[in-house]
């Protein structure tokens, strides 16, 4: 299951934040804040080889005992993490690969409505349900 989904600006600013417990949102926010210095870590090492580009996957982050933290980054510099419960161990990797590909596709349709301002927070419906329907898919 998806314990959290996030979405994290090109200046490591948090665009978006939804968590399935809220009364454990604190603690999502403290794991996805460490998670921008391993993402920023991995996009920089990408620089200097030669790595594919176009492979924006960056894989498994970090695990804990209790959640395994993955991460995408975009071409312009904006981060997605999803945090997953390690319980969950019928889960592939092409499965978070697919879900970032969701997630990817509905921020970017959340962004091209005219009337979202680049930079702001996404106060989007289409982009809350479509995280919403990736959460509970997992």
């Amino acid at each position: 299951m998806v314990a959290c989904v996030a979405v994290i600006g090109k200046d490591n600013s948090p665009k978006y934040i939804k968590c399935a417990d809220e009364a454990s949102a604190l603690q999502f926010h403290y794991k996805v804040h460490t998670s921008i210095d391993i993402i920023e870590e991995k996009l920089s090492v990408g620089n200097k080889t030669t790595v594919d580009t176009r492979d924006l996957y960056l894989g498994l982050l970090f695990a804990t005992e209790e959640y395994k933290i993955y991460g995408y980054a975009t071409n312009t510099k904006i981060k997605f993490v999803i945090v997953l419960q390690s319980s969950n161990v019928s889960l592939r990797e092409n499965d978070v690969k697919m879900t970032f590909k969701k997630l990817h596709a509905a921020y970017s349709n959340a962004v091209c409505n005219p009337f979202y301002i680049p930079g702001d927070q996404i106060n989007s419906k289409s982009f809350d349900a479509s995280v919403m329907e990736i959460m509970n898919v997992i």
